[in-house]
């Protein structure tokens, strides 16, 4: 993603609206909004986005809050913070960046097709909720083993009878 920028919002400048854009884009400032394209955005060091993007690839190096939609590739470089969810057939993320939201891979042929809504955000219980509908519930009727009566499991610390104390040996394995 290092091609030459068609448009550039510098340092210190600011933008609130909706942006849509052919080619590649680079923001360093602040922008706030809404983001649509089929090409590249790259979020410079020290931006500042507040935005629904969906592009066809991104870079960001500087700080986001909102949702990513990218049909191609999301690409979060240190020192990058994105509040916000990502929803991509590509992502690369690089030690030190901060990434707080949830993550959906899509196939490339799958992609979202693009409308001028923004993605709504997903709500933590919501995601919670669907990865435990996702455990089959066999798994989860099973009792633990029991060891048979008269003794002890190994590896655990019971009291002795008649003992106010536990005592016993902890097994453990590395």
């Amino acid at each position: 993603m290092s091609s030459t920028p068609n448009a550039l919002l510098g340092k210190g400048s600011e933008f609130e609206g909706k942006l849509t854009f052919e080619g590649t884009v680079h923001i360093d400032g602040r922008f706030t909004g809404e983001i649509f394209s089929e090409g590249t955005l790259i979020i410079g060091e020290g931006a500042e986005v507040q935005a629904e993007i969906r592009v066809g690839s991104i870079a960001v190096y500087g700080n986001v809050t909102g949702n990513i939609t990218a049909n191609d590739a999301v690409e979060l470089h240190a020192p990058a913070s994105l509040r916000g969810n990502i929803l991509s057939p590509a992502l690369h993320i690089d030690k030190g960046v901060f990434f707080d939201g949830a993550c959906q891979m899509t196939n490339k042929s799958n992609a979202p097709a693009r409308t001028s809504a923004p993605v709504p955000a997903i709500a933590r219980p919501a995601v919670q909720q669907v990865l435990q509908s996702q455990i089959p519930r066999e798994s989860q009727q099973v009792p633990p083993p029991m060891p048979p009566p008269g003794q002890r499991p190994s590896g655990i610390f019971l009291p002795e009878p008649n003992s106010g104390r536990a005592t016993g040996e902890l097994k453990h394995n590395f």
